[in-house]
């Protein structure tokens, strides 16, 4: 069986907070040796679905979906899952589609999509595997609590860069057996071997910047139109 190097957890100018296109995502993901790259933008499966015609082998179109309780990722996603609802609810529609579900970054309290404990439990039977490890948590504490809790309760874990830049595409990822469907990536999982670098805090003003331009854009727009 032949091995695959896949970053889990990555976005597009398609996400508020990201002004990376598809094409220069595809583009930066073959020349660091990205095999497979799961696009998880926001609460959208645009961008994925534009970088997945441009190279339909190497991405996985998904999505990183805000629930009432927390964010939830999700690969292998036919249609688009709408924010707000209940973890439960996101789920069941991604389960129709056949998607694999993941938890993203469970305990980093700085974001507004992290999880408390007792809702995980709730959902722990539903899903795929918990994000032990994501490059853009603040404190290691953070990744070091998802990944005793995984180990703790015999959940597959996942890693991702949570890029919103080229630079920090690959600095989590998994080297697993090859995968062509959200079954394969289940299968492949648990035997995965996770390589992990920490993204410094200043990588975040990249994303203020990001939702700062878009908001002056849209309002040039709006001048523009009236």
């Amino acid at each position: 069986m032949s091995m695959v190097r896949a970053e889990m957890h990555c976005h597009t100018q398609a996400s508020k907070d990201c002004l990376l296109s598809p094409e220069r995502l595809v583009q930066c993901c073959t020349s660091k040796g990205i095999d497979r790259v799961i696009v998880t933008d926001h609460n959208s499966i645009a961008g994925a679905v534009a970088a997945h015609r441009i190279d339909p082998q190497r991405v996985v179109v998904g999505e990183e979906i805000m629930t009432t309780r927390g964010e939830l990722l999700a690969a292998y996603v036919q249609e688009e899952i709408p924010p707000g609802l209940s973890p439960q609810e996101a789920i069941a529609r991604l389960r129709e589609q056949g998607a694999f579900v993941s938890v993203a970054h469970p305990f980093d309290s700085s974001r507004k999509g992290s999880w408390r404990e007792e809702h995980l439990l709730e959902i722990l039977p539903l899903v795929d595997a918990v994000e032990t490890f994501n490059s853009r948590c603040l404190r290691t504490v953070h990744n070091r609590r998802a990944t005793e809790f995984a180990l703790r309760l015999g959940l597959a874990g996942t890693v991702g860069s949570d890029a919103h830049t080229c630079w920090e595409l690959g600095r989590a990822t998994l080297a697993l057996s090859d995968f062509s469907d959200a079954e394969g990536l289940r299968r492949a999982i648990r035997s995965a071997q996770a390589t992990t670098r920490w993204s410094p805090p200043w990588i975040h003003l990249t994303s203020r910047y990001a939702v700062f331009r878009k908001r002056v854009q849209r309002l040039l727009d709006t001048s523009m139109s009236a």
